[in-house]
Parts: C-alpha cells; sequence; structure tokens
C-alpha cells in the first residue's frame, strides 16, 4: 500500500486491530460516523462499493468510510 491511501471499500486494506470509521444502519441517512477498533469482517467478497461490513470491539456493525492510520 505505499503511496496509497487506504480504501474502505477494499477488503484487503482492512485488518481486525484498525481504527476506523463506520457509518451505522440507522445513520445511513445523515452519514454520521461512528469511530472504533475492527473486531470481525464481515463482508466476504473482495470490495464493496458502500465500504466493507465490520463488527468493532464493542459489537457495532457498520460498513468502513474511513481508515484511520497512525
Amino acid at each position: 500500500m505505499e503511496n496509497q491511501k487506504p480504501d474502505g471499500r477494499i477488503r484487503a486494506h482492512i485488518k481486525p486491530g484498525d481504527l476506523v470509521q463506520i457509518v451505522l444502519k440507522k445513520d445511513q441517512s445523515t452519514g454520521e460516523l461512528t469511530e472504533g477498533i475492527v473486531k470481525r469482517l464481515l463482508t466476504s467478497a473482495p470490495e464493496h462499493h458502500r465500504g466493507i461490513k465490520v463488527m468493532l470491539d464493542d459489537g457495532q456493525v457498520g460498513r468502513v468510510q474511513h481508515i484511520i492510520e497512525d
């Protein structure tokens, strides 16, 4: 991923332990983001146009909008 910004629509860019911002199903209309640590990847496809679906450590589920880098 050198010189390439991680993309929340590509499964290979996301792994458990990553800090991400997701949009929850209930927040899709407003686009409000929720920040958390990835516990599990729920989307099995290598890419998804709305974002890879993940479960956060606290159990919340949503689609990755941003991957927060160190």
